[in-house]
């Protein structure tokens, strides 16, 4: 059993810690970045139309699973920035599994927050292009186009927040 433990290192070499904490620093800029676009996307989308005469304004705020979309990749955004600031922290104390462990902790409830919130607008987005007939309810993107266009895009930046939060789940477990 002692050759076992001999032939495996204790710890990585400096050239994986150091690649490690770059994939680190890297996937946390990129998903403060898309979590910011997401939600400034979200926040200043409006538009204003008549449909069968009658005056049609779109708006976040109008609906609360927009409303839940836009809150949690805020928040994503700002524990995002505070994790990196933890990353820093940690990689000047050394590498000690314990301290990644809560890392870990933090990601996992972050990739489950920008999910949930990037889900909730993919059905309303698809209710919205696409209606849902036996409710009785009809797609209002054909009038309001400019609005879902943009809801679009910042669901997309959301879900590539996902991936990035996904791939640091992944590291933080590794580490930990």
């Amino acid at each position: 059993m002692s050759s076992l433990e001999a032939k495996v290192p204790q710890n990585p070499p400096l050239k994986t810690q150091k690649l490690v904490l770059g994939a680190q620093i890297g996937l946390r800029i990129m998903t403060i970045a898309l979590t910011l676009a997401a939600t400034w996307v979200v926040l200043t989308s409006r538009q204003s139309t008549k449909a069968f005469g009658v005056p049609v304004e779109a708006r976040y705020s109008y609906s609360s699973t927009l409303k839940f979309f836009a809150f949690a990749n805020a928040i994503v955004c700002v524990l995002s920035i505070l994790s990196l600031l933890l990353v820093f922290f940690l990689c000047h104390q050394g590498s000690n599994p314990a301290k990644f462990y809560y890392l870990f902790l933090h990601d996992l409830s972050m990739t489950s927050l920008v999910l949930a919130g990037s889900a909730a607008a993919t059905a309303e987005g698809y209710i919205g292009r696409h209606g849902n007939t036996h409710s009785g309810w009809m797609p209002i993107c054909e009038y309001v186009s400019k609005f879902c266009n943009k809801m679009t895009t910042s669901v997309i930046l959301s879900y590539l927040s996902f991936a990035c939060l996904l791939m640091l789940t992944i590291l933080s477990a590794s580490k930990s």
